[in-house]
């Protein structure tokens, strides 16, 4: 990479002194259209220049035919020409000290893009894309897309330009709106991680949306966001690429490298992002971010109008790890006081006709149950909202109401969401404006509270240590133990041997039964290089020729066979090109590959953090002691670990690290096996 001459300026793409559109154009079929007259709009906020080679006028203004015709330099040019002459314009601008380029122009290829890259990188300034939709900002007024997307509070970067178009309309639909906005196009220079700190930086920024395909810089992105996250402005993201067909397309939309699903789940775990599926997920997600509340558990109280409203959110927050508490005999007595008979207080609430009888029930049944210290978050969910749609006399009071749910939440220090049947509404707006997220489909509330729990409980992202000393050459079993059990993993007493009868001698001090074990093979299981439960010295014999009669002559271990009863885990790490050091636990064996039950985190990880990964695993009453069995030293399994994930990251000349299986049982962790791959 070529050395930079002057520090780059990211700020000079949302806020800059000048702007000239090269490829301007009055048809509104073209690019050069909607750029120029988005550009043509900010004029009393900065100069404004449009090049066109023509010299005809755009728009009834006057044109230039190059930039250098310009009575100065330009902060920020946007380039929307064939690609045949998009490196000459980047040439020209850079040679008169342009700080920032947008290229919209699509069809620049690969190479020609990274040669310009290292141009723009040389002389300190910064692209954006090319093959990109433009970039905004609604509060200085900069409005360089296709078509119009909607003030609001939402900072947006999208690697999709018409996946940005399809958020704009989601988006005001809900009334929302994004306040700084850049399409990310190819990242020949520019990428999500370098521009989120700035994007979070505007103080009209509540909470950053991302749509992202490409993935070779996951770490960065994720520590990126965990800053942000801790500044105050949550990050909720749309992953693309992370099924293999999904890659695929990736790929060929913008060459992007897409990182594996599980290395992308696990930054996303750490830095506190929120992840999500869908674009409508993305933006009310990205609402419900906004709240002015984080909740501190899992634990949410439900408030409905009726009971159909109430079982299917509760349904939903269970299956989202949510716990519904049965509330307190004094809680619910007291939440009964102003209700009907019928009424259900136990939680779910079911007004069953209270809000009807005397509409500020709502808000204290919302305020009882935030203020009981019984739950972490509230959600109400219903017709709410719709009465002063229905029937507008009713509107200033429903209002009201809404301004006593805000005044609740702000009293208890926890956060309320709202499902309401009518979220255009102008209740929903005096929610929306206090901090109250409201939405419109009951499955968004529930994903917006889990988003809220996720940035709320973040570990955060583990610093990667210095490089240690270099792995020792030698056999990947052999130099594998060496390594791990000096980080503190038990491994079953072992001696190397060269003859049978050297075999037999160590069985013997070993004790009876014993494994034989052929090194120097990938996989010495598959073609019959382990030998188990060998209980004499004639056994370890014929063994140990049989080994070296059909594999060679190789090192040989003997090992003392593992005894009793245990569960079976797979550990592993790995350095991922991506995401950097990554950690993994399951059942051991084919299991982990058959069941699919796994957690995986960004490493290192420490021992606590080793037993929240435990504790995820869908098979973690196995460990806990499974109808009467008894459990297993958990302690012991999470320090083998963070050890297992700290030897990978302490040694990048290693590539992967895999201890399969770990024989976990009441007394402690045992390593059976080891497998090294150097990078």
């Amino acid at each position: 990479m070529s050395t930079q001459s002057r520090p780059r300026d990211f700020d000079a793409l949302f806020t800059p002194g000048s702007v000239a559109v090269v490829g301007a154009s009055s048809d509104p079929a073209k690019w050069g259209y909607w750029l120029a007259r988005g550009a043509l709009e900010g004029r009393h906020r900065r100069a404004v220049w449009l090049v066109n080679r023509t010299g005809d006028p755009v728009l009834e203004e006057p044109t230039f035919a190059t930039l250098s015709e310009l009575p100065e330099a330009p902060e920020l040019v946007v380039v929307a020409v064939p690609a045949g002459g998009f490196e000459a314009v980047v040439d020209e601008a850079l040679s008169l000290g342009v700080r920032a380029l947008v290229g919209v122009t699509a069809g620049v290829g690969r190479s020609d893009a990274a040669r310009i890259t290292d141009k723009v990188r040389a002389a300190g300034a910064v692209l954006l894309g090319p093959n990109c939709m433009g970039v905004a900002d609604a509060h200085a007024g900069l409005r360089l897309v296709w078509g119009d997307l909607p003030a609001g509070r939402i900072g947006l970067l999208s690697q999709s330009g018409n996946l940005a178009i399809e958020l704009g309309w989601l988006a005001r639909r809900d009334g929302l709106g994004f306040s700084r906005f850049a399409s990310l196009g190819n990242e020949a220079d520019v990428s999500a991680a370098d521009l989120l700190e700035t994007v979070a930086a505007d103080p009209t920024t509540d909470v950053v949306a991302l749509y992202v395909e490409d993935f070779r810089r996951v770490r960065e992105l994720a520590e990126s966001a965990q800053r942000v996250g801790r500044a105050g402005t949550p990050v909720v993201l749309l992953a693309a690429g992370r099924g293999e067909v999904a890659r695929r397309a990736a790929a060929s939309h913008t060459g992007a490298l897409a990182g594996s699903r599980a290395a992308i789940e696990a930054a996303c775990s750490a830095a506190g992002i929120a992840l999500v599926d869908t674009p409508s997920q993305l933006i009310e997600v990205a609402h419900a971010l906004s709240a002015a509340a984080r909740p501190s558990g899992s634990r949410v109280g439900v408030v409905a109008d009726g009971g159909g409203h109430g079982v299917v959110a509760s349904d939903l927050l269970e299956a989202a790890g949510f716990s519904l508490p049965t509330f307190s005999a004094a809680l619910s007595a007291h939440l009964r006081q102003t209700l009907p008979a019928a009424a259900v207080t136990a939680n779910p609430v079911d007004l069953a006709g209270g809000g009807e009888q005397d509409h500020m029930n709502y808000a204290r049944m919302v305020a009882a149950t935030l203020e009981s210290g019984e739950v972490d978050a509230a959600l109400l969910t219903g017709y709410f909202g719709g009465y002063g749609i229905d029937e507008p006399r009713l509107a200033q009071r429903e209002a009201e109401v809404a301004r006593e749910i805000c005044a609740a939440v702000a009293r208890s220090g926890r956060p309320a969401v709202v499902h309401s049947v009518a979220p255009d509404g102008p209740t929903a707006a005096v929610l929306r404006g206090a901090g109250v997220p409201v939405l419109r489909r009951v499955e968004g509330a529930v994903a917006g509270l889990a988003a809220l729990r996720t940035v709320a409980s973040a570990p955060g992202v583990p610093a990667v240590p210095l490089a240690g000393d270099p792995t020792p050459a030698g056999d990947a079993y052999l130099v594998g133990r060496e390594l791990l059990t000096a980080a503190g993993i038990a491994f079953p007493a072992a001696q190397a041997v060269a003859s049978s009868d050297g075999a037999v001698a160590a069985a013997e001090e070993i004790g009876f039964p014993v494994v034989l074990k052929a090194l120097d093979l990938a996989h010495k299981s598959d073609v019959g290089g382990v030998k188990l439960g060998l209980r004499s010295a004639a056994e370890v014999a014929v063994a140990f020729d049989d080994v070296v009669t059909r594999l060679g002559s190789r090192p040989i271990i003997v090992e003392s066979m593992a005894q009793g009863r245990g569960v079976e885990l797979i550990v592993g790490a790995r350095h991922d090109d991506a995401a950097g050091p990554v950690v993994m636990v399951g059942l051991g064996g084919v299991q982990a590959e058959v069941l699919g039950d796994v957690a995986v985190a960004l490493g290192p990880v420490d021992a606590a953090q080793a037993r929240t990964m435990l504790a995820s695993l869908r098979s973690f009453a196995l460990l806990d002691g499974f109808r009467g069995a008894q459990p297993v030293d958990l302690g012991a399994v999470a320090d083998a670990v963070a050890a297992v994930s700290r030897v990978l990251a302490e040694r990048p000349d290693l590539s992967a690290l895999e201890v399969n299986p770990v024989l976990a049982t009441a007394t402690g962790a045992l390593a059976l096996d080891v497998h090294l791959e150097r990078a």
